[in-house]
């Protein structure tokens, strides 16, 4: 077994380590990232400066609510917005300004997803951004599998399922979006995935569907870039969640992203630090709780041997 397998047979991996495994995934950066980075260190310059979201809103002429936007990653920067901050906050070293300058810049760039927004719920492309440029995504599955570890028929069944008001073409289109995120798995991106046992006896798609999604499954437990754990119904629930995923990031200095997908497909990202570290914690107590890896890989054999 590799490495992350054989933490999750441990059931805890320690918070460090994982940390450490994120820093040591090159991943390239894309432009939510660095709308998210640049934000943090404008939040940051502010703060130092005891400067109000008002008082600096007002030296751009701006509500405080769009700076915050600006400062959680949620809206692109302006350059000139940018030059303004900095001299606000007294920076005055010309290295800095052009490096913010150009995190701005870059943040207005469009991200491969973008040419889907018609058929993505609201938030889900801030969400793609920060995955995309994510090390490792934690993720507590209740309903269906996890996205980036969905066969391609099932992809398919679970956004009709997902999504009943969509039409055939744009549930095609959906269903790509899940196909081109998956591509991120070829990139060192690694998963660590905790599968209610209900998402895998919960019928999405026709039996045979359902059959190819548990043989990948298997698959992929055998992948050095997964670790699954399925959480079996006969087993005491420490925590009752909503489903949720962690993103970490190969630069210590991003903090770790959540996210939510509530009932109505709406993505809310959540980047408070106490909370996403609640969850963190949530999720550590979910991954206790589950089978380690080696027996959800095994019961995960005994349901494709039984359905073949």
């Amino acid at each position: 077994m590799t490495a992350i397998v054989g933490q999750a047979a441990a059931h805890r991996p320690g918070k460090g380590h994982q940390r450490d495994l994120a820093a040591s995934i090159a991943v390239p950066d894309g432009p939510v990232i660095r709308r998210h980075r640049l934000g943090a260190e404008l939040r940051r310059l502010r703060e130092t400066r005891a400067l109000r979201l008002e008082d600096a809103g007002a030296e751009l002429s701006v509500a405080a609510s769009t700076l915050s936007r600006i400062e959680t990653g949620q809206a692109p920067a302006r350059t000139s917005y940018v030059r303004m901050l900095l001299n606000l906050y007294q920076v005055t070293d010309p290295a800095e300004h052009r490096r913010l300058a150009d995190l701005a810049r870059e943040g207005h760039r469009h991200g491969w997803w973008a040419s889907y927004d018609h058929v993505l719920p609201n938030g889900m492309g801030d969400y793609l951004g920060l995955e995309a440029a994510a090390a490792v995504s934690r993720a507590y599955a209740l309903q269906a599998i996890p996205a980036l570890l969905q066969a391609p028929d099932y992809i398919t069944a679970a956004c009709r399922a997902a999504r009943p008001d969509l039409g055939h073409e744009d549930t095609g289109l959906l269903a790509e979006v899940t196909r081109r995120r998956q591509d991120i798995l070829t990139n060192g991106h690694r998963v660590h995935a905790i599968i209610d046992e209900s998402a895998l006896l919960r019928s999405v798609g026709t039996t045979t569907v359902m059959t190819a999604q548990l043989a990948h499954l298997q698959n992929m437990t055998a992948s050095s870039s997964c670790l699954v754990q399925i959480l079996t119904l006969n087993r005491p629930h420490p925590v009752l969640s909503a489903p949720f995923t962690v993103l970490s990031f190969p630069d210590p200095a991003d903090q770790e992203v959540a996210c939510r997908a509530d009932g109505d497909e709406q993505f809310t990202l959540i980047r408070r630090g106490i909370t996403v570290s609640a969850l963190r914690r949530r999720f550590d107590a979910l991954s206790a709780a589950a089978m380690s890896a080696e027996e959800s890989a095994a019961m995960i054999a005994g349901m494709v041997a039984a359905a073949q």
